[in-house]
């Protein structure tokens, strides 16, 4: 998996960016399949801001973006909501044979069955 930190119109310490990198790959623990995690760093008048695009298998983007007060802080509030994202999706790709909800398997009501599946008694009424 690559990471790139690109910073606009600022410079990051050492420490910094370290601290951006590798809370960017802890991003891995949420869905192994990422294949890159790109960190946009601007840093504005009165705030930090930053954006956060993570690609994953299959096509599919994540995308953050956030502004705080420092760079640290911004990085926690823009991980925060692509784990939200990642763990939805995997929920949504783990769970794809079935209506899920939050309390188990759906369950269907009699009534919902095909015809094929009632009871022999109701096609002898013919």
């Amino acid at each position: 998996m690559h990471i790139e930190i690109s910073t606009r119109h600022c410079e990051l310490s050492g420490q910094q960016q370290t601290y951006l990198h590798d809370k960017a790959e802890k991003l891995l623990k949420y869905f192994g399949r990422l294949m890159a995690i790109e960190v946009a760093v601007d840093h504005g008048k009165h705030a930090w801001e930053i954006e956060i695009l993570v690609s994953a298998e299959h096509k599919h983007d994540f995308v953050a973006r956030e502004s705080a007060a420092t760079p640290e802080m911004t990085m926690d509030l823009c991980v925060h909501k692509i784990e939200q994202q990642l763990r939805r999706y995997k929920e949504k790709v783990q769970h794809h044979k079935g209506d899920v909800t939050h309390d188990g398997p759906a369950r269907r009501s009699p009534e919902s069955y095909p015809s094929s599946e009632k009871s022999d008694s109701d096609s002898d009424k013919v």
